[in-house]
């Protein structure tokens, strides 16, 4: 059941920035002992892959933060999140972690119905995301972009170090973080009707 919460959290985080989860896996599997891969997903602390994955986090965390770019991206991120999701479920579900001795053979990073899972749990924050963000630029006159931008990456990483430490906490953090933006979001839909009640309404 831990692996299990493990992976969810980590294809979560990958919804909210598809590279940090990767490379947190990555650094944290060759760096530490918190995390041991399996086999086939030792690639993930190549030299080459950790220095792939951070240069595309550097641009993700700029372009994120721009408005007008953000959205762009956020179409892009569509296959991108979602597959970094399906990668970090199936390769977190089957790690020996700090929490996870002993993966049950069942999650295999083999098996393909892990990585599946981790793409429908990383669609969900990456849709919420992607439709909340046009409506604060809009609200906010795109001074919102960078501050969402900064909160979603730093809850991308805690989730990522939590899911492997306490994967328990880091999953009462995910529900919170997504409370947190569905409310969020109603709250900018409300108050773009209300604006546009306002504008079509004749002055009293």
């Amino acid at each position: 059941m831990i692996e299990v919460i493990t992976g969810l959290t980590l294809a979560a985080a990958a919804g909210l920035n598809a590279y940090i989860p990767l490379l947190g896996l990555g650094l944290l599997s060759r760096f530490t002992d918190l995390v041991e891969l399996p086999a086939s997903w030792l690639w993930l602390e190549n030299d080459w892959s950790l220095g792939i994955i951070a240069v595309l986090l550097v641009i993700e965390i700029i372009v994120d933060k721009v408005p007008a770019l953000d959205s762009v991206n956020d179409v892009l991120q569509t296959i991108v999140r979602p597959a970094s999701g399906g990668m970090v479920f199936a390769a977190g579900s089957a790690s020996n972690t700090f929490a996870v001795e002993d993966p049950a053979a069942l999650f295999t990073s083999a098996q393909v119905w892990p990585f599946l899972l981790g793409i429908g749990i990383a669609l969900i924050p990456h849709v919420l995301k992607a439709v909340a963000r046009p409506v604060l630029n809009i609200l906010t006159a795109g001074a919102g972009a960078a501050v969402m931008s900064f909160f979603e990456d730093l809850g991308a990483a805690v989730l990522t170090v939590l899911a492997v430490i306490v994967p328990v906490l880091a999953l009462v953090l995910l529900i919170l973080i997504v409370v947190l933006l569905v409310r969020r979001l109603r709250r900018a839909l409300a108050e773009r009707r209300a604006r546009a009640i306002n504008r079509v309404s004749p002055n009293v």
